[in-house]
């Protein structure tokens, strides 16, 4: 048995469903893997998931596309790899409560963020601002990490980045109402998120473990599509106390049509990856210019 680290991007929730169906389902162990789930609440996000990666803390790492572009392109590279998307379309978007006057993007002006410091997100926002018609001034601030959805809820900021299937679900369930703003619907082409981020050296140097872990996966996935209610009995354990108020059923069952199907499952299509690049580089939130084969690694799905 080989073991393979996976350092998820946050506590325990639907996007991961696939991951802990193929632990608890032996799937893993089918191929040879004892597979470790890391989640950030041990270190309460002191290291984010790629950086454990980079350190050697981990093997693999769940996080947004942009990081796998910002740790190939900081000051002393990192080669990070994209081996496999979790999502087919983009389910994410920026969130204020519905219950006041902040209800375009345009609105945010004069108004308090609160960020998880990612390199390309202030700068995102902002950009959503001014497409609104705005002027993409408001103030940033940075909480813990994982505090962060509380501090909408409780009204000390106005607005974060949410997972409308996690904090969306869970909004719902609570009788709270959002007002939320996708990417794609203000022209910002926002790409995949999250992704498998790996270091591409160290996959090359064992191709078939990390082939392996990717296959287990997408069996674990589609698992979690065709039987919702099993899969949430999988997860359900390690969900953190602050968010057992989630309908867990309910979340899986909107997150499932994401997932994609066995032909597609993972899949990182070249013409998304490159648009979105694109535009970071035409926007100047990146100033290198850089080509999909360099970030993706799709011939392990």
């Amino acid at each position: 048995m080989k073991t393979i680290r996976i350092a998820l991007d946050w506590t325990a929730n639907t996007n991961h469903t696939g991951f802990f169906v193929a632990k608890e389902k032996g799937f893993y162990k089918d191929v040879g893997l004892r597979a470790e789930l890391l989640t950030p609440d041990v270190d309460d996000y002191t290291l984010t998931p790629a950086k454990k990666v980079e350190l050697g803390e981990a093997e693999l790492a769940l996080c947004p596309f942009e990081s796998i572009v910002s740790y190939r392109t900081k000051n002393t590279p990192f080669d990070a790899i994209a081996l496999a998307a979790i999502l087919r379309e983009d389910i994410s978007a920026i969130a204020t409560l519905g219950d006041g006057v902040l209800t375009a993007p345009k609105n945010l002006d004069g108004t308090t963020y609160a960020s998880y410091q990612a390199r390309y997100e202030d700068e995102i926002v902002r950009q959503m601002i001014k497409n609104d018609g705005g002027q993409g001034q408001f103030d940033i601030v940075y909480p813990k990490k994982l505090g962060i959805w509380e501090t909408i809820v409780n009204k000390k900021y106005d607005a974060t980045w949410i997972f409308t299937n996690w904090e969306g679900i869970q909004a719902k369930n609570q009788g709270i109402k959002l007002n939320l703003f996708k990417m794609a619907d203000y022209g910002i082409p926002y790409g995949y998120s999250p992704v498998i981020l790996a270091s591409e050296s160290l996959v090359k140097a064992d191709v078939e473990k990390y082939r392996s872990f990717l296959k287990a996966t997408k069996k674990g996935y589609l698992y979690a599509k065709d039987n919702p209610e099993t899969a949430v009995n999988c997860i359900a354990p390690f969900v953190s106390e602050q968010d057992k108020n989630i309908n867990l059923l309910e979340s899986q069952k909107f997150t499932s049509p994401f997932y994609g199907t066995k032909e597609n499952w993972g899949m990182l299509e070249e013409e998304k990856v490159m648009t979105y690049l694109n535009w970071l580089y035409e926007n100047e939130l990146e100033v290198q210019k850089l080509a999909f084969d360099s970030l993706v690694f799709n011939e392990l799905i």
